[in-house]
């Protein structure tokens, strides 16, 4: 098993009545005047001391993601800590889950920046690739319809410039160069391993099975981490192979205590993300038409005019503790939750 350290790095350092008066909206629109730089600066010292101790406890690696205008996430830039932790870790994999390929103009530039990761830390990479967020496309002016193919197209020209000495040109439909030969490559060969993050996309799912790259779950209830698997394995039949724990991954909200009653007010106090105050988005932000097949649009947008319950089901705190989305207690009760998932998935 490959256990791995994560924390989005959210912000909570902003008047709370101010984004209250915005319907607690605060992802893409929230004005930047009420960031705070000295509080931004704590919390990235913070985790930085954080990611040390992770990897002399011995986690087997530290994720790291990237979102945009977003205090959920204070991570625009995946890269930079990447490189942080490269320098400043041991043993610990590097775990970029992931950037999204779809706002970066110049893949190529992504294909060097990893492979000095991965060189700096003497082959720890792991190298996560992701659509993106709507409101990623938003925020950084990029067409949601053409979302899907810039990520396949990125995807193929990074791994070729991973695997085929160059130089060589690259004419495609959204990315053009004329002289593609880097001279940084990765330490790993034949490149870092990719692994690829997701939630219900059942398109993401397929294309990753056909890719026999692992599938690493976001948080998804039980019975839609079962669905997942269960489509990533019948895909993995159809090209031929068995899908095994080595192609699956699961990400866990977990918070532990010395008693149960402080466990359960932490945990609460967590609830910046999934339908809370801090990472809450409106469902059209977060899916801008084009950007997901036509079944999850139709699904998320009569959620937003309220004509259905939120596709991602239930997001109370109670609901997400029944479903063991959030697990919070002593060691000893998160242990029994922990099991629990491991036979149910």
């Amino acid at each position: 098993m490959f256990l791995g350290y994560f924390t989005e790095q959210p912000m909570s350092a902003y008047p709370e009545e101010e984004a209250r008066k915005r319907g607690g909206l605060t992802v893409l629109t929230f004005p930047n005047k009420f960031f705070n730089p000295d509080e931004g600066s704590r919390i990235y010292n913070e985790r930085l001391e954080e990611y040390k101790l992770v990897d002399q406890v011995g986690f087997d690696g530290i994720m790291l993601n990237e979102h945009h205008n977003a205090p959920y996430c204070m991570q625009p830039e995946i890269t930079v800590w990447a490189s942080i932790l490269a320098a400043v870790t041991e043993r610990a994999r590097i775990v970029t889950l992931g950037i999204p390929l779809p706002v970066w103009d110049n893949p190529l530039q992504v294909a060097e920046s990893f492979a000095m990761i991965d060189m700096i830390s003497k082959g720890r990479l792991v190298s996560g690739f992701v659509r993106g967020g709507g409101q990623e496309q938003l925020a950084n002016g990029v067409n949601p319809a053409f979302n899907r193919e810039r990520f396949q197209e990125a995807h193929d020209l990074i791994v070729k410039i991973w695997t085929e000495p160059g130089p060589f040109r690259w004419e495609g439909m959204h990315y053009q160069h004329r002289v593609v030969n880097p001279w940084a490559v990765p330490m790993q060969k034949p490149y870092p391993r990719v692994w690829i993050p997701g939630v219900l996309s059942k398109e993401t799912i397929v294309w990753t099975a056909q890719q026999r790259y692992p599938y690493i779950a976001l948080n998804t209830a039980i019975d839609h981490t079962k669905e997942i698997f269960r489509l990533y394995s019948d895909t993995a039949a159809e090209c031929g192979y068995v899908a095994g724990p080595e192609n699956f991954g699961y990400l866990i909200r977990v918070h532990v205590q010395e008693d149960e009653e402080k466990a359960l007010r932490n945990a609460r106090q967590f609830m910046w993300m999934q339908g809370e105050f801090t990472g809450l988005a409106h469902p059209v932000w977060s899916t801008p038409s084009g950007y997901g097949s036509p079944t999850n649009r139709r699904a998320f947008v009569e959620f937003a005019s309220g004509r259905a319950k939120n596709p991602r089901g239930e997001t109370s705190f109670e609901q997400q503790m029944a479903d063991l989305r959030i697990i919070a207690g002593t060691p000893k009760t998160v242990v029994a939750k922990l099991k629990r998932i491991l036979e149910e998935t």
